[in-house]
């Protein structure tokens, strides 16, 4: 119980530290209302989507040395890596951005969800905030953002950290719909004190999702908007496009810059047999793995994270 209540603790998107500087996109304030853009495409499908001005929040740090970017996992936000991010700019100096993937935070919403729009509004984000190159890294679905952005603009990625997540499908997210479809069907009657909606949301979500540290980590997306308690998530968008974060696109090229692979040795995300595939698209890849960590690393072995990033920065 305990480890679970401090997976969940290190997790929470809310009660968050304020950073030095927030964002939506490079000039905007953050906002905590939950945003909702039209689909860039207008409905008509042959227009290609945009990128959104996505909510970040940057500690300063030497400008000589690459910027670290953390990018959070499917349900998850950029506060998920609130203590790692001013723990790792306190131990090396180096800038380190926090970023909101589309449809989840406070980033804006849209319809459109792939790693093709997420990879490009990073390619939009990063230059306009003087980041480049950069060092990226990504857990689980940010791992692949991570991935598919060193392959499509590999200047851009000095180097490539992906945690607990390959670009080959796995068994470890099988149950990810079940938990879109679960949260979708979560009825919390208006009128509710927030404890009691909370606990409700809670119930309703425990005959699908019995681990308690993951129930709680997703009841970090329930936030209040015009008095009553509504998901941020775009739960609606996450549904729709699932199947394709469940995979990684089909790629050609490589990426030649240093990347290392930090697998938690508890986790089933990463199987052996994604190794040739690894190695194919990134030849110079490392594989590490963290013992008695599962998926979470960063939240279960938050010192064990920072130290195999800072040896693999060396």
């Amino acid at each position: 119980v305990r480890a679970g209540q401090r997976l969940a603790s290190m997790l929470r998107c809310t009660r968050a530290w304020r950073l030095p500087l927030e964002g939506l996109g490079p000039h905007s304030p953050s906002f905590a209302r939950v945003p909702v853009a039209p689909s860039s495409s207008g409905g008509r499908g042959e227009a290609e989507p945009r990128p959104l001005p996505l909510s970040y929040s940057l500690l300063d740090g030497e400008a000589a040395l690459p910027a670290v970017i953390f990018l959070h996992g499917l349900f998850g936000c950029k506060t998920n890596f609130n203590s790692i991010a001013k723990a790792f700019a306190q131990q090396t100096g180096r800038r380190v951005l926090t970023v909101d993937a589309r449809n989840h935070g406070n980033s804006p919403h849209s319809p459109d969800m792939s790693y093709e729009i997420m990879s490009q509004d990073l390619q939009d984000l990063l230059p306009q905030l003087d980041l480049v190159p950069c060092v990226v890294v990504g857990h689980s679905m940010g791992g692949r953002t991570a991935m598919l952005l060193a392959l499509q603009r590999p200047e851009l990625v000095e180097r490539l950290i992906a945690v607990d997540i390959s670009p080959v499908e796995g068994t470890g997210s099988s149950h990810f719909p079940a938990y879109v479809a679960a949260m979708r069907t979560v009825n919390i009657p208006d009128g509710l004190p927030r404890s009691h909606a909370r606990k409700l949301a809670d119930e309703q979500l425990s005959s699908v999702v019995q681990n308690l540290a993951v129930r709680q980590y997703l009841l970090t997306n329930l936030v209040e908007v015009d008095g009553r308690l509504a998901w941020r998530l775009n739960l609606d968008a996450l549904a729709q496009h699932l199947d394709k974060l469940l995979t990684f696109p089909q790629r050609q090229e490589s990426y030649l810059g240093p990347t290392l692979f930090l697998l938690g040795g508890n986790s089933q995300f990463v199987h052996p047999s994604h190794h040739p595939e690894i190695i194919r698209l990134f030849p110079r890849a490392q594989i590490q793995t963290v013992p008695n960590a599962g998926h979470w690393i960063h939240a279960e072995r938050p010192q064990d994270f920072i130290d195999a990033i800072r040896g693999f920065l060396v």
